[in-house]
């Protein structure tokens, strides 16, 4: 409802900014690049890659009549996501 209501009041355009705003704050606090995985990549550069997904797929899923139920949505974003933090 959170995100529909963006789109439908603000347009896509804030909801993206928004969100995007709201993600990064979120995540920051979650990268770590000092070892494993992640250890040779720029926290900011691997930040940006993981908001800017998230963003996109839930834009994505929004605009295509949420094709999928939010509980399939967040398994498999949740999934990726843990492959990358």
């Amino acid at each position: 409802l959170f995100f529909s209501t963006m789109l439908a009041s603000k347009g896509a355009p804030s909801f993206r900014r928004q969100f995007h705003e709201f993600l990064v704050e979120e995540f920051k606090d979650e990268i770590d690049t000092s070892q494993g995985k992640n250890h040779e990549l720029n926290e900011d550069v691997l930040l940006q890659f993981i908001v800017t997904s998230y963003v996109g797929i839930v834009e994505w899923w929004i605009t295509n009549g949420m094709p999928y139920p939010p509980q399939v949505m967040a398994e498999q974003v949740g999934i990726l996501l843990e492959r990358h933090l």
